[in-house]
């Protein structure tokens, strides 16, 4: 849609022909109700797949009452289907990307691969805390883009608590954790495949895995060095000075053993071949003949699936480990964003955004960043990043350019946004978790306090970023 049409239906709401805008209205109020029961998920005690069902549920009934729906067959590969209106509003190649990765994921780990990644260096750091907090910063990075951000911190999250305690270095875990934390979420800006809001981005701006690398990666690494250089100075993490100190830090960490999680050779080897091919070809999937019309989805199906070839017997405990409220949370998400389109409710956000759009590619796409990340910080990053997706797509001066800078603000802003509260991601809340588990005191607001000099750092960089180089 043009940007003069979205600017004039804020003017005029009655010039979109079809839908009374009472209607619009109705939608966007289920709209804002979805998006603040998603916030409010721990005090209703009920997963997002079901709060978004209930939602998905409630529009698409509304949407029949309407008449606003496009009931009826649908054009499959040339030829007519019928299939339930609620089917073709599901992006599945997204559904195949998040279940493939993480049935790929969840059976590498078993290889004892990661854990062996995460002993050996811990053994490098020779027990001095500044050079393991370097070394525990960029693995939390490295694996938060190669698995996902909470698989990251667990496994660093986990081992640091082990390491601080053998160097009886107890009082920098606290700190560790939080670093770990915020690196999740810089970490998940890294690669396509990353994060949730990157995937929904990317595909639907039909930027490749390579591409977003080469521009997402040197933000991530100038915002990693930040976040270290600042979590020493804030948390007292320094060197040992002295030669004896230097040696028994050293023997200490002498005592772990990176082949305890290894119990087979044969696959651990399996699972490293397979974990470099996955990413060369999901990294080169847009060129790779027949690959690139089967999608990324098919990539990762593929890939998890020859996995599970080693645990033939009981890949059934595998499937029961898979995330399906996340999965249904998507496939309720999906509906609802598609009777929010049909009801023009991403139309009247589409005019608002056509106006801050407006103000060019330097201020414009430098707000989406801070409010983006703003209410990324309260709410389930994921709708966000899924309805500004939709929208930008619609807007031609940005949906057919893959390299507009206004991709990548709703993509900082949504990932950016999850080190502002405790309760933006769920690997800060894994951080948490674990800070708890140690029986260390970290209330809400004592985590807003401590995060918000490496997020207004990280948040600052990242629109001075957009804006200028991207």
């Amino acid at each position: 849609m043009p940007l003069v049409a979205l600017t004039s239906i804020l003017d005029d709401p009655h010039a979109s022909a079809g839908v009374p805008f009472g209607v619009t209205l109705l939608f966007a109020a289920l709209l804002v109700a979805m998006v603040a029961c998603l916030a409010l998920e721990e005090k209703l005690h009920a997963k997002k797949s079901v709060i978004v069902g209930v939602f998905a549920i409630a529009t698409l009934l509304l949407g029949a009452v309407f008449e606003l729906l496009p009931f009826g067959s649908v054009i499959v590969g040339g030829h007519e289907v019928d299939l339930p209106v609620y089917i073709p509003a599901i992006d599945w190649n997204v559904i195949a990307i998040i279940l493939g990765s993480s049935l790929f994921v969840d059976v590498t780990s078993r290889s004892g691969l990661f854990t062996w990644i995460a002993i050996r260096l811990t053994r490098a750091s020779r027990g001095d805390p500044l050079r393991l907090l370097v070394f525990y910063g960029l693995m939390t990075v490295v694996f938060s883009a190669v698995l996902n951000n909470v698989t990251a911190m667990i496994i660093v999250g986990s081992l640091t608590g082990v390491s601080l305690k053998r160097l009886e270095r107890g009082e920098l875990l606290l700190g560790f954790l939080i670093i770990e934390g915020l690196l999740t979420n810089v970490g998940g800006l890294l690669t396509l495949i990353s994060s949730v809001p990157n995937i929904i981005v990317g595909t639907t701006a039909g930027i490749s895995f390579a591409r977003f690398l080469a521009v997402a990666g040197p933000y991530v690494v100038v915002a990693t060095a930040v976040t270290i250089w600042l979590g020493a100075r804030l948390f007292g993490v320094e060197s040992l000075r002295s030669a004896a100190a230097r040696e028994e830090a050293a023997r200490l960490v002498e005592g772990f053993d990176a082949t305890d999680g290894i119990e087979s050779r044969a696959f651990f080897w399996f699972g490293a071949v397979m974990l470099v091919a996955f990413i060369g070809v999901i990294a080169t999937a847009s060129i790779l003949p027949w690959i690139r019309d089967l999608g990324m989805g098919y990539v990762a199906l593929t890939f998890g699936t020859v996995m599970l070839v080693r645990f033939k017997a009981v890949a059934d405990k595998f499937y029961r480990a898979i995330d399906w409220d996340l999965l249904g949370f998507f496939a309720a998400l999906f509906v609802v964003i598609n009777v929010m389109e049909h009801a023009l409710v991403l139309e009247l956000i589409g005019a608002g955004l056509a106006r801050v759009i407006a103000l060019g590619e330097t201020v414009g796409a430098g707000l989406i960043v801070v409010v983006g990340a703003a209410a990324s910080s309260v709410t389930d990053n994921i709708p966000l990043a899924a309805m500004l997706a939709k929208i930008l797509a619609a807007t031609p001066e940005v949906g057919s350019d893959p390299d507009s800078p206004f991709w990548w603000a709703v993509v900082f802003g949504a990932n950016l946004g999850g080190n502002l509260t405790p309760v933006g991601s769920a690997s800060t809340l894994v951080a948490v978790t674990i800070i708890h588990k140690y029986e260390l005191k970290l209330s809400f607001l004592d985590f807003v306090r401590r995060a918000a000099p490496f997020a207004a750092l990280q948040i600052l960089i990242a629109v001075a970023y957009v804006v200028t180089v991207v």
